[in-house]
């Protein structure tokens, strides 16, 4: 577990979990820094990210585990949650698509989901090197998932795992993570589509600023600890 700084008093859970291994930051390095330190630390077969507010019960994961085991085709698979936790994939024209609940049947493939929880193999984590860290706390789970569509693997909810996504306001300001969403929009785009792209972006989210007097997306600074 990466206590990614807190202030709750997430620092005394470890007499309450004395098997569980604790990475602890000095402050909030942003949500994709974080994973990487938890995944390098990770020894096992699958690795389970899971935002701070997502509440999953042990035989969910473990189905989560038995059906990756058994589907050597699929890369990463999710349990479906109470809230919105499906997308397409971000581009130039459609920069925000919105998150959408999983829809009918057992499983439901998707080209992106949201990052609250999802299960993805060690092997394809390792095999990035690392989770781009030209994203803050936005722009992690759209970067696996668009990892995972280039390498041809596919993503599955399972309708008949669940997992409980918590409503809770980030403690982080709405400015900053305003402008850490369009900064991780930028970086995505700059990436995939080409720099002219991202570019085009943030002149766009930029005016927008301006004009709404939105100053925290006008600096558009990914959340990192600075």
């Amino acid at each position: 577990m990466v206590d990614n700084g807190s202030r709750d008093g997430s620092a005394f859970l470890d007499e309450e979990f004395p098997a569980v291994r604790f990475s602890r930051l000095p402050r909030d390095f942003g949500l994709t820094r974080a994973l990487n330190i938890g995944i390098r630390a990770a020894d096992g077969e699958y690795v389970l990210l899971l935002h701070d507010d997502v509440r999953i019960e042990l035989p969910a994961v473990m189905a989560l585990a038995e059906y990756l085991e058994g589907r050597p085709d699929i890369g990463a698979v999710c349990p479906k949650l109470n809230t919105p936790q499906v997308r397409a994939i971000p581009t130039p024209s459609e920069t925000d698509p919105p998150l959408t609940l999983a829809g009918v049947g057992d499983e439901v493939v998707a080209y992106c989901v949201s990052g609250a929880a999802i299960m993805v193999r060690t092997a394809f984590l390792r095999s990035l090197g690392h989770i781009d860290e030209r994203y803050g706390n936005y722009g992690s789970d759209i970067e696996i998932c668009a990892q995972m569509r280039t390498s041809g693997r596919k993503i599955v909810v399972l309708n008949n795992v669940t997992a409980v996504h918590g409503t809770t306001p980030s403690p982080a300001p709405s400015a900053a993570l305003d402008g850490d969403r369009a900064a991780g929009t930028a970086a995505f785009l700059s990436k995939h589509y080409g720099f002219a792209a991202g570019l085009l972006y943030r002149l766009r989210t930029s005016l927008l600023a301006l004009v709404t007097f939105r100053f925290a997306v006008l600096g558009a600074a990914k959340i990192d600890g600075s």
